[in-house]
């Protein structure tokens, strides 16, 4: 890995762990348990468009175990970061194999349904209670709002990005 990646690859870590304390300042509208946007999930996405899967899982990994030291909470290893990995997991096979099907939209879409449904069946391991897996349509419907996002969020700067790595 040449220092240029790895000072790229270090600058995504940084703004997933900046995105994820932003995100966990805001308050959300929607009184849902388990509801965010998941503005990390644009540093991971970017990650796989620009560098490919084995650098966005790097990513990932290095920005949930760092998440979670940094504010103490081990719920998120168990939960966040096996839906993470599962999901830029699909997000690569859907890219890679289907993108002349789905934009970078569609892409976060299948990754966001894959996170939610990794972490509701997680959830159901934890409590022995298959009950569990009713509130995964809840999950998935606003999977697509947050997908829509984090996929629009990824065109628009997949360009300036790409833009700024050829400059370098």
């Amino acid at each position: 890995m040449n220092l240029k990646k790895l000072m790229f690859l270090s600058l995504l870590i940084s703004s997933g762990l900046i995105l994820s304390i932003i995100e966990n300042m805001i308050p959300i509208p929607i009184p849902i348990p388990g509801v965010k946007l998941g503005l990390a999930n644009v540093v991971f996405l970017l990650t796989l468009v620009l560098f490919g899967f084995k650098e966005a899982m790097i990513v990932v990994i290095i920005r949930g175990l760092t998440m979670s030291l940094a504010t103490g909470n081990v719920s998120a290893v168990i939960y966040s970061l096996p839906s993470s990995m599962i999901s830029t997991v699909v997000m690569a096979i859907v890219y890679k194999y289907f993108s002349k099907y789905f934009s970078l939209i569609g892409v976060s879409l299948f990754g966001a349904v894959a996170f939610n449904t990794v972490q509701v069946g997680i959830a159901s391991l934890i409590m022995q209670n298959v009950k569990i897996f009713s509130y995964l349509p809840i999950m998935i419907l606003t999977s697509v709002f947050t997908g829509c996002f984090i996929g629009l969020t990824a065109k628009e700067a997949k360009n300036k990005i790409k833009i700024s790595l050829e400059n370098i």
